[in-house]
């Protein structure tokens, strides 16, 4: 349950791609009034795409960022990412200038915001920028389940070379900071996954596991880190095992989501780590297939809308 400051909290929602199911899934979860007595809301979106219902504890932002046309409702369209990155760039704003004390972010199309700023990677990186934060993370959470990630959004064939020691340490230190700081854990369990299958076995498979991830290892455990690994990706995530570590260390994209998507699909959440306020968003895409439909399911909306309450 959230603690009773989460309703002093001011949470700002941003309504992410006005063309995908973003506006449904913050409309159907803040019409449900056990949501809306968690914290204040903020939403910061076009008026034609903010449907929420009205209430004391939600109040709009409206940004004309869709202009006179309206959004592309099922489409990638530069308008609709246009209006997307405006959105996000309203929140950051409203984060400095304090008006809202945590982020909730609905999901963007990256292709769509390209389209007018290339250089747009993701909300992660859009945000450590804004906030001049360089070292951050995407921790994948669904409760006692905590998944980072070392590289996040790059091509597989970067991987081997973006997996170094420096950035596998700042992963497990960035996880074992966010243990304690957001969940209260004195002593965090960190396991830390190899990156080749069978962890390597033994340099038979590849090399990475003796030369970048035990140096890192090893170093943050002389920083009185717990830390363990590198442990093989395929049996580390079955259940019974994940019970002796709160946060698994993926060493790229697929290798921590894949199984934490098949195990909690509804309920897992991204939490930004690294930033000075809470960011949380659900783990699924703009969904374009439905969009527009009332089809789109508000579970993982509520749950970061939750977890952002009971953290900031």
């Amino acid at each position: 349950m959230p603690t009773s400051k989460s309703n002093s909290r001011v949470i700002g929602i941003t309504l992410g791609d006005p063309g995908g199911i973003g506006p449904e899934v913050v409309a159907k979860a803040l019409s449900r009034p056990t949501v809306r007595r968690l914290a204040r809301f903020v939403v910061i979106g076009d008026e034609g795409a903010c449907t929420v219902p009205h209430s004391p504890a939600v109040s709009r932002h409206l940004v004309d960022g869709l202009g006179a046309g309206g959004a592309r409702i099922g489409k990638t369209s530069v308008v609709n990412g246009r209006a997307a990155l405006q959105y996000l760039e309203t929140a950051v704003e409203l984060l400095k200038a304090r008006r809202i004390d945590a982020l909730v972010t609905a999901p963007v199309s990256k292709e769509a915001i390209m389209l007018s700023r290339s250089t747009f990677i993701g909300h992660t990186e859009f945000l450590a920028e804004a906030f001049d934060n360089e070292e951050v993370g995407m921790m994948f959470v669904n409760g006692p389940l905590r998944t980072i990630i070392c590289t996040r959004h790059i091509p597989l064939k970067d991987v081997p070379k973006t997996v170094t020691t420096e950035a596998v340490l700042t992963a497990i230190r960035l996880a074992d900071r966010a243990l304690k700081t957001h969940f209260g854990i004195r002593r965090p369990r960190i396991a830390v996954c190899g990156l080749n299958p069978h962890a390597g076995e033994s340099g038979r498979m590849g090399t990475e596991e003796k030369q970048v991830i035990a140096p890192a290892l090893s170093r943050a455990r002389r920083g009185g880190i717990t830390a363990t690994g590198p442990f093989a990706a395929d049996t580390l995530f079955i259940p019974s095992r994940l019970s002796d570590y709160d946060c698994v260390v993926a060493m790229y994209h697929d290798q921590g989501l894949i199984p934490v998507k098949t195990l909690a699909f509804d309920s897992v959440v991204n939490l930004t780590i690294g930033l000075p306020f809470v960011r949380t968003s659900p783990a699924h895409g703009t969904a374009f297939d439905i969009a527009g439909k009332d089809l789109a399911d508000p579970a993982s909306m509520i749950a970061a809308i939750r977890v952002a309450c009971e953290l900031s």
